[in-house]
């Protein structure tokens, strides 16, 4: 397994590498990202949209780490979404151009698939819970990749979780491949098929980052936070 250096909840954290963005180690072109911070003050959290993505960093939710890591951190406190009482630093894909909303069927004949090479190296104290991936429909998410605890799966709300790892150590890397059309939703761990789901589905896209299960009410300190270390990341349909 690759152990990842950066893990916060040990206090042994590589440091921001001054000079590059994320963008220089991701290819953000086909995503927007919601951060867990308002700086409106209008209650809704930040978003950054192409062109503004492809040169932005935040030194704490959003910023490259060694060697050529880019950290995703929200913290139990953070501004929420609509619809959700979490926060994230997290990625939504996007039209090929940046401009639009990916909106894709399970249905598709074409397949649509995400690639990550990704680590979750922090949760909060309190309920040990981080999403590092989801493929969401027009009205709800529809899998989610969640680590509770040490339980690594795929959550599929009111059906069965896939089990990917019943003893995930904290801060190790991984492969991960989603990709849904003609009908399926399939999901390869490390190389390995874990799931293959018979599932229809309008209005998808894709998500990545850290989406930290847990806030204030949950017993969590504000400063309290989830994270997310991604060092690959590719969209192919």
């Amino acid at each position: 397994m690759r152990l990842l250096l950066c893990c916060c909840l040990l206090l042994v954290c590589l440091p921001i590498v001054e000079g590059q963005t994320p963008a220089d180690i991701l290819d953000l072109s086909r995503w927007r990202l919601t951060l867990p911070i308002g700086t409106r003050k209008d209650g809704r959290p930040d978003e950054i949209r192409q062109p503004e993505l492809s040169n932005f960093s935040h030194p704490e939710h959003f910023h490259v780490i060694n060697p050529n890591g880019v950290v995703f951190r929200a913290h139990c406190g953070g501004v929420t979404t609509k619809g959700s009482g979490f926060p994230r630093s997290e990625l939504r894909e996007m039209s090929p151009d940046g401009t639009a909303r990916a909106n894709w069927s399970t249905d598709d004949s074409t397949t649509h698939t995400l690639i990550l090479s990704v680590a979750i190296t922090a949760t909060p104290p309190k309920k040990r819970h981080v999403v590092c991936a989801q493929i969401h429909d027009a009205d709800d998410d529809l899998m989610m990749v969640r680590l509770e605890g040490e339980k690594l799966f795929v959550e599929r709300n009111d059906l069965g979780d896939v089990m990917l790892d019943r003893h995930y150590p904290l801060g190790t890397a991984f492969d991960l491949k989603i990709q849904a059309g003609q009908g399926h939703v399939r999901v390869f761990y490390n190389g390995e098929p874990k799931m293959d789901w018979e599932v229809s589905r309008d209005g998808c896209y894709f998500k990545a980052g850290c989406y930290t299960q847990s806030n204030l009410k949950k017993g969590d300190a504000a400063d309290s936070f989830g994270e997310v270390v991604i060092d690959q990341l590719r969209v192919e349909n």
